[in-house]
């Protein structure tokens, strides 16, 4: 039991009495950090949640966002670090099943998935390892479900070494008037639960993602590891859907951490009723299971619906045409506590507020001061860095990953993965552009402008793409919350974040925390993983690679002296020191509007490519468009104030690549009142950055098969 002394005491003097080892159960899974968010919730208060195209933010299954007079998008993001720490294949399969249940439970079809990812170095066997299989378990899992996985990213850093990282995000289509809520408002209603049966697999697993992992876990908390089934899942969605067609369902949710207590306790206190379970009623994969293994059990592929006792018939008729269990296990009371009774004797009486609301817990808070010194190199050959840099893992093509992914069935993608954001189609007029996006090196070193760069990155991504950012939403990873300096670590990160998502009236809508991402005193650099919806007109797409010979190219934004923390120096120098680029909120908002207004603007399709420059800087953007497309450039970069490393390699915040139609520059700078230059013109199959030259073969050479070096 993880319940501390304080915690204790505090829920006997609500009960009046003593727990019985049931409840002593069902409460330490609610009171655990992955539950009830006790060290998280005061500082998550700071996002701005609403908004002009906001319908549902945080609180639920998943958030809303309205996309067209139509139709909505349900949209949330979920961790599964600890699992996929033990066994990674089972583990980021659950991982995907968990998101997908969140989609299905707000009445949405699953359409997309994405992922955010952290491995340790690929030259260790056990990362390798790791990072095979959490691959293939995403591959396996959403490919057999029928959603595609559209877009992603990938670092490699040795504080993930013990502690890799498993981000899933996922987006659902839903018609306005048939979203549905996780509550349970009708007294007399009933919990029908379908899909997978209840078994021993996962008992404990949120209390296990509250604590640190060992060198022990791996043998010692296997069993809280849940079993992912994904052709279950396919039959659930499928029976889901149809259920919410044809009955006028009150409420669902599905069962994910803390398992049966955590989804009946949360449907009721939403609406300020109580529940009776029928422990005997609950449908099992193994014999002798006792009451405490049942109620905390976190087997995967079962939903909660909430519904009237007159539709029971028809539901389970449907759930049995798609060969799933279905069981009414209990129905909605008056009151505010959950009883579970078995066999007619109450096992469990317990306010349901306890269960769902576990008060906040006020830790302590100490600041990690700046690293400010001046770093003093002896730089390599200032060009003879750029292939070495295209060949890190971190920048490198991802095609070994995502050419497992099935991602073009629903057959929705219009720009599939390996460009800055993917982007599908809504309507004949409408399409969304979807990333995820994080720099954790720049968090560790400055956790404001790192976790706030985090979010304007994954913004750039989908502005590149002609796509006015919508919403947020995001997996917070961080270390032991109990750490002073962890914790002003996750609020300062936080701090930043809003800045940015209320700056760009891009709310966050939805998201999840992972603390305790540590092993025996190494700790992960912290992770905020950032998911951004942005909505366009379909017409208004553009993409990276460059078109047309000729074509002029516009650098848009301003590059500063902000080489510490960045790909260069971890690369080519293995540092990670100094402070992160800086936000300069009021250009980041102004350039990114630009480049919305001017390809707004652009009926003739003047403006032929758009590519954000983050990680890498100048030289590794540019790069990615020459071997994208196949087309060279030459280009001049000038700068007074730095000199040739910082220009090629800074990675300054706020910065945009454009070509443009030679006959149109005129026009285009014209409109243009930020900071803007032409440096150069689509030329050629080489890359020339002030008169030095980079072949296309060398250049794809560099970028392509590094992962597959490493892996079989």
């Amino acid at each position: 039991m993880t319940l501390a002394d304080s915690e204790i005491e505090y829920i006997e003097g609500i009960l009046g009495r003593e727990m019985n080892e049931l409840e002593e159960g069902m409460l330490d899974v609610m009171f655990s950090e992955h539950c009830s968010y006790k060290s998280s919730r005061p500082f998550l208060r700071a996002f701005p949640t609403e908004g002009e195209n906001i319908i549902l933010g945080p609180g639920d299954d998943a958030g809303l966002v309205s996309v067209t007079d139509k139709y909505a998008l349900a949209v949330g993001m979920e961790s599964h670090n600890h699992p996929s720490a033990i066994e990674p294949y089972g583990g980021a399969g659950t991982g995907i099943g968990g998101i997908l249940r969140d989609i299905i439970s707000m009445g949405a079809m699953p359409i997309a998935l994405l992922d955010s990812l952290r491995f340790g170095p690929l030259e260790d066997e056990k990362s390798r390892y790791l990072f095979e299989h959490v691959v293939k378990g995403i591959s396996d899992y959403g490919n057999r479900v029928g959603v595609p996985t559209v877009a992603g990213e990938i670092e490699f850093d040795e504080s993930f070494r013990t502690n890799p990282l498993v981000n899933v995000m996922c987006v659902g289509l839903v018609e306005k008037e048939n979203i549905v809520r996780a509550q349970a408002p009708n007294i007399g209603d009933v919990f029908l639960l379908m899909g997978g049966t209840t078994g021993r697999d996962g008992i404990h697993g949120v209390t296990f993602a509250s604590e640190e992992l060992t060198s022990d876990s791996e043998t010692e908390d296997r069993p809280a590891v849940q079993v992912a089934d994904p052709f279950t899942k396919k039959r659930v969605l499928e029976a889901s859907l149809e259920i919410l067609e044809k009955i006028n369902v009150s409420g669902v949710k599905d069962l994910g951490g803390g398992g049966l207590t955590c989804c009946i306790s949360e449907l009721v206190d939403s609406s300020d009723n109580g529940a009776l379970v029928d422990l005997r009623a609950i449908p099992l994969r193994e014999t002798g299971m006792t009451p405490y293994e049942i109620m905390l059990s976190e087997s995967q592929e079962r939903m909660v619906f909430v519904i009237n006792p007159s539709d029971v018939e028809l539901a389970q008729k449907i759930c049995d045409k798609h060969e799933i269990a279905s069981s009414v296990i209990g129905e909605v009371i008056e009151g505010n506590n959950m009883i579970v009774s078995d066999e007619g004797e109450e096992i469990a009486n317990l306010p349901t507020i306890l269960l769902a609301d576990p008060p906040s817990i006020d830790r302590p808070i100490v600041e990690i001061p700046e690293d400010t010194q001046k770093i003093e190199l002896k730089e390599p050959g200032v060009y003879q860095s750029l292939p070495k840099l295209l060949s890190s893992p971190n920048i490198a093509s991802k095609e070994w990953v995502y050419k497992q992914y099935d991602h073009e069935v629903q057959v929705r993608t219009v720009v599939k993965p390996g460009d800055d954001a993917a982007v599908l189609r809504i309507d004949e007029n409408t399409a969304i552009a979807l990333t995820t996006d994080s720099n954790t090196i720049h968090t560790k070193l400055s956790p404001f402008d790192g976790a706030a760069g985090c979010v304007a990155e994954a913004i750039r991504n989908v502005i590149s793409m002609g796509a006015t950012p919508y919403a947020v939403v995001d997996c917070l990873n961080f270390g032991n919350p109990e750490t002073p300096e962890i914790l002003w670590q996750f609020k300062t990160a936080i701090e930043g974040m809003s800045l940015v998502a209320e700056k760009f009236n891009a709310p966050v809508i939805s998201g999840n925390v992972s603390f305790y991402n540590e092993t025996e005193g190494i700790k992960i650099n912290p992770t905020p993983a950032v998911g951004v919806i942005g909505v366009e007109n379909i017409e208004n797409i553009r993409t990276m690679d460059f078109k047309n010979e000729g074509d002029k190219i516009i650098l848009i934004g301003k590059t500063y002296d902000e080489l510490t923390g960045s790909e260069y120096h971890r690369t080519i120098h293995n540092l990670e020191v100094g402070t992160a680029p800086r936000i300069r909120i009021d250009d980041e908002v102004a350039n990114g509007q630009t480049i919305l207004k001017l390809i707004d603007e652009d009926a003739n399709k003047d403006i032929t490519a758009v590519h954000d420059v983050s990680a890498g800087g100048l030289a590794v953007a540019l790069s990615e468009m020459v071997i994208k497309s196949g087309l060279g450039c030459e280009v001049e970069l000038k700068d007074d104030e730095l000199d040739k490393i910082q220009l090629l390699y800074s990675e300054s915040h706020g910065r945009y690549l454009l070509t443009v139609k030679a006959d149109a520059l005129d026009d285009i700078l014209a409109k243009i009142d930020v900071e803007a230059q032409v440096i150069g013109e689509v030329k050629g199959t080489s890359l020339n950055i002030n008169d030095h030259e980079f072949s296309f073969e060398d250049l794809d050479n560099a970028y392509h098969g590094v992962l597959e070096k490493y892996m079989p």
